[in-house]
C-alpha cells in the first residue's frame, strides 16, 4: 500500500513539474516576441546600435562650427543578393558640424524584372547616430526601379554641432532590401 502511495505522490509531483515547465516554455516564447519591439524602442531612445530617425530633420541654424571637421564615410550593401548595383557617388566627405551637405547614391536594377528597394540606414559609432540628421533622404521612401533602370538618389544632411568632440569620423551605412513582394501583396 505504501508503494502505491509513493507512486501516486511521484506521479503528482511529476505532473506539477511538467505543468511548470510547459508554462515556462510559453513564457519564454512570449518574452522572445516582446524583445524585438522593446529593443527597437530602447535603441530609438538611446541612439544605440546606430539606428537613425526615419523622419526628416528640420535644420536649425545654430551656426557652423568651423573650428572642427568631421569625416563622414558612406558605405552600401545589398541584403539577400538583390540584383542591383548600389553605391555612393562619393565614398567620404569632410564636413563642419552644423553645415548642410548633399551627397548622391547611384542605383541600377541589373535584372530583367521591376524591383522595389528600400534602404535602411545605420550610423557608427552608435553614439553618434543621434547627431547625424537627415533633412532629405531616399531612405524615407521606397525606390521602384524598372528592369535595367538606373538612378541617382540624394541625401541632404548635417552633423549636429553638439556632436561630442572626440568623435571625428562617422560612417553612414545603407543596407538595401528587396521589398517587391511586400509591395505587391
Amino acid at each position: 500500500m505504501s508503494e502505491k502511495r509513493e507512486q501516486n505522490t511521484s506521479k503528482t509531483n511529476n505532473n506539477k513539474v511538467i505543468k511548470k515547465l510547459v508554462v515556462l516554455v510559453f513564457a519564454m516564447f512570449g518574452f522572445g516576441f516582446a524583445l524585438v519591439p522593446l529593443y527597437d524602442i530602447f535603441c530609438d531612445i538611446t541612439g544605440l546600435n546606430g539606428k537613425t530617425n526615419d523622419v526628416s530633420a528640420t535644420y536649425e541654424n545654430d551656426g557652423i562650427d568651423i573650428s572642427r571637421t568631421v569625416t563622414v564615410q558612406f558605405i552600401t550593401r545589398m541584403a539577400k543578393a538583390i540584383p542591383w548595383e548600389f553605391e555612393p557617388v562619393m565614398n567620404e566627405m569632410t564636413v563642419h558640424p552644423g553645415e548642410v551637405k548633399y551627397v548622391q547614391f547611384y542605383a541600377k536594377n541589373k535584372s530583367q524584372q521591376d524591383i522595389v528597394g528600400q534602404a535602411v540606414p545605420s550610423v557608427s559609432p552608435g553614439i553618434a547616430a543621434g547627431y547625424f540628421q537627415k533633412i532629405e533622404c531616399f531612405c524615407f521612401t521606397q525606390q521602384p526601379l524598372k528592369a535595367n533602370e538606373e538612378v541617382e538618389m540624394g541625401l541632404q544632411f548635417y552633423v549636429d554641432i553638439d556632436l561630442p568632440s572626440e568623435i571625428t569620423t562617422l560612417t553612414l551605412s545603407y543596407t538595401l532590401y528587396d521589398i517587391t513582394t511586400k509591395v505587391d501583396s
